[in-house]
Parts: structure tokens; C-alpha cells; sequence
């Protein structure tokens, strides 16, 4: 049989056992098969781009197939030929987070990082799988696996040479200071100009589960904060977020991520309120860049709900938005935004009225699910990047 065109709409067996939609994405033959055995790459239009994969073609239900002659741009083989990135549909390939890409941007982006080429990492004592293309430099675009050492990130192609690493390395934490510790939590404030290629490698393992992500290669710009359990071989990274040493418009956090194996457990949360209870010893009031990936937009709408809800309850008396910007380092755009998809706020008389009726509040609180990690203030032993200088 002839081989399937790139575009073709199919059914696939997912890892679920059942046949789901998806879209040919990109093809490849494989080296043992005939000139007509390939292997595809494709999306599946339920879900998310992070489970794109790679598939054979018994996974195919051939009798399902579908040509995408229907588009716009048509993609006969004897038609025309337009770039592949001119013949994606916007519409069909909307992934959260690109809310502020404009159509060509996003089938730029859409096509530069369409096929994931890493497929897993090791990374500590977890192998992990990745979601997003991620650009490593050239060297290693034959590599589908990647090793890291977990202190220093440098990443290698064969487990081999991780061992030889590992046994040459001397970190057993990330190259920062040390600004909070809490039971077996520490976290690590690493600066990017100090640090440059630890902050470039944190930057590629990033890209590797965060698909909006831009990567900024001048990392210099930026202060990491790296979250780690600690025990007898060292503090292992769970997760991190970035900042910018001087921003302009208030962003309190660049991007954030915490990596598969430790997610679900609370510390995206708990990363979250620490980047607000650094602007708090700021003294002042900030906010995530933009655009937010769909996880990343989950956990701050999570974190607003339940911070300014606990004020609300427990507050007596009427409350402004902004005292409640001043109580929590929450921009008031963010606490309004919260407050109005949760149908606490009304318009009277030209001005913003907070309606906290407490059974509201408890049934929002209940939604929100728990806070996950506390920070606990008292073990932040930090000084603003402004006044370290």
C-alpha cells in the first residue's frame, strides 16, 4: 500500500486500548521496512500537543482514513506544494497558552516544534518521558535520549558517559545560594549571569515539558529558583521557577515548572506562593508573564482562589481590592479577574463591591482544592537581587 500522507485524519489506538482521532503530523521510513514501511507522527485532536507520538502503522486503523482535501489549502500530491507551515489550520492546532500568538506566529511556532526530538531523559533515578520538542544544539539531533546530571545539568548522549560524569563532578546541589530550607525542602537562588550554562541547560530540560515556553539563550537577564529534596546524596531538583532581575511591567515570574515524577504532590503551589512572598519582601505587587501554559494557568487561578478567599473569610467588615492587592502582592487586575469568574464581585454605583457571603465562599474554597506546601516564611533567608548589588 502506498504510504499515508502527511494531513491524513485517522483513527488510533491509544495507550488507553481505544481508537482515538488524530492527524498525521510527520512521517518517516523506517530502516528495517520496505520502501513503502514508514512510522507516523501524529496528534491526537482530543488531547494535548504533549502526547504526540511517534506510531506504527498496526496502531492505524486504516479503514478510518480520512484526506485532508476539505482544508483551505489543499495537500494534493499533484497539486501545488506550499510549506508545511502555511497549510496548517490554526483553528485545529489551537493549544492553550498561545492565547497572545497571532495566527502566523502560532503556525511558526506550531511548525518549528511539531515533532518532539528527544523522547526521554534521565534525570536522578528517573527516566522520564518528554512532552514538547526542545532545541538542543545540533550535535544531538540524533540523540531520542538524553542523560543528565541532576546537580550540575549537563546533558550527554550515552549513560556512559553520564557515569564518567558523575564521578568527575563535585556538586551535589544546584550553583546558587541557598535561601530557604524547611524539613527536607531547600530552596536554591541561582543567577543566570554567575551561572550561564547551568541556566541555558535548566532552559533546554525546561522546554521539554513546557510548550509556550521561549527560550532565552541570553540567560543572564535572570534569576532562577530551584526547588530540591534534600537527603544523604544531595539536593535533587523538583522544580523551579524564573524571574527577571528588572522588569518593567511587574512580573514576579517568568516561567515555572515542576518536572512529572514530582507532580500532583503540591509543589507547583507551593512554588507559586513563594515567588508572591519574595515580592512581598520586595514590597511590591506582581504577576505572571504571559502568555500562561494550561497547567501553569490552572495552578495560579487555584492559588488566587484560595488566598483571597481565606482573607475574605476571614475578614470583618468591608475590604477594598486594593488593600487586598497590598495583603497579598496580588496585581489587582489578577484579584479582580478571580473574583469575577467567581461571581463575587458586582458594578454599584460606579465602584467594585466584593459580595462574600461565607457559604459562597466555602463551596469556592472546596473547588479550589487544598493549598498544598506551606512556605514557611521564617526559614526565608533572602535579600531583594536590587539591594545584593
Amino acid at each position: 500500500m502506498q504510504p499515508l500522507e502527511v494531513g491524513t485524519r485517522v483513527l488510533c489506538r491509544w495507550r488507553d486500548g481505544k481508537h482515538h482521532p488524530v492527524k498525521v503530523i510527520e512521517r518517516r521510513r523506517l530502516h528495517t521496512g520496505g520502501p513503502n514501511d514508514y512510522e507516523y507522527y501524529v496528534h491526537y485532536t482530543e488531547f494535548n500537543r504533549r502526547l504526540d507520538e511517534w506510531v506504527r502503522l498496526e496502531q492505524l486503523d486504516l479503514d478510518s482514513v480520512e484526506n485532508d482535501v476539505d482544508e483551505k489549502v489543499e495537500d494534493k500530491v499533484t497539486g501545488l506544494k506550499m510549506t508545511r507551515h502555511q497549510k496548517r489550520k490554526i483553528d485545529e492546532t489551537h493549544v492553550e497558552g498561545h492565547e497572545e500568538l497571532d495566527a502566523a506566529s502560532l503556525r511558526e511556532h506550531e511548525e518549528f516544534t511539531k515533532v518532539k526530538n528527544i523522547a526521554t531523559i534521565e534525570l536522578g533515578r528517573y527516566e522520564i518521558e518528554t512532552w514538547y520538542f526542545s532545541p538542543f544544539p545540533p550535535e544531538y539531533n540524533d540523540s531520542l535520549n538524553l542523560y543528565f546530571c541532576e546537580f550540575c545539568l549537563t546533558f550527554m548522549k550515552r549513560k556512559e558517559q553520564l557515569q564518567r560524569h558523575m564521578k568527575k563532578c563535585d556538586l551535589k546541589h544546584p550553583p546558587g545560594d541557598e535561601i530557604y530550607r524547611s524539613g527536607t525542602l531547600s530552596m536554591f537562588e541561582v543567577d543566570g549571569k554567575k551561572n550561564k550554562v547551568y541556566g541555558q541547560n535548566l532552559c533546554y530540560l525546561a522546554k521539554l515539558f513546557l510548550d509556550h515556553k521561549t527560550l532565552y539563550y541570553d540567560v543572564d537577564l535572570f534569576l532562577f529558583y530551584v526547588l530540591c529534596e534534600c537527603d544523604d546524596r544531595g539536593c535533587h531538583m523538583v522544580g523551579y521557577f524564573s524571574k527577571e532581575k528588572h522588569s518593567e511591567e511587574s512580573y514576579n515570574l517568568a516561567c515555572i515548572l515542576t518536572l512529572p515524577p514530582y507532580q500532583r504532590k503540591g509543589y507547583g503551589k507551593f512554588l507559586i506562593a513563594f515567588s508572591y512572598e519574595l515580592s512581598k519582601k520586595e514590597g511590591k505587587v506582581g504577576t505572571p508573564e504571559r502568555p500562561l501554559s494550561d497547567l501553569g494557568l490552572l495552578s495560579y487561578r487555584g492559588y488566587w482562589t484560595r488566598v483571597l478567599l481565606d482573607i475574605l473569610k476571614k475578614h470583618k467588615g468591608n475590604i477594598s481590592i486594593k488593600e487586598l492587592s497590598d495583603m497579598t502582592a496580588i496585581r489587582a487586575e489578577d484579584i479582580l479577574a478571580t473574583l469575577q469568574a467567581l461571581e463575587l464581585i458586582q458594578y454599584r454605583k460606579g465602584q467594585h463591591v466584593i459580595c462574600a457571603d461565607p457559604k459562597v465562599l466555602d463551596r469556592h474554597l472546596k473547588a479550589a482544592g487544598r493549598g498544598g506546601l506551606e512556605v514557611d516564611v521564617s526559614k526565608l533567608i533572602w535579600t531583594p537581587y536590587k539591594e545584593q548589588g
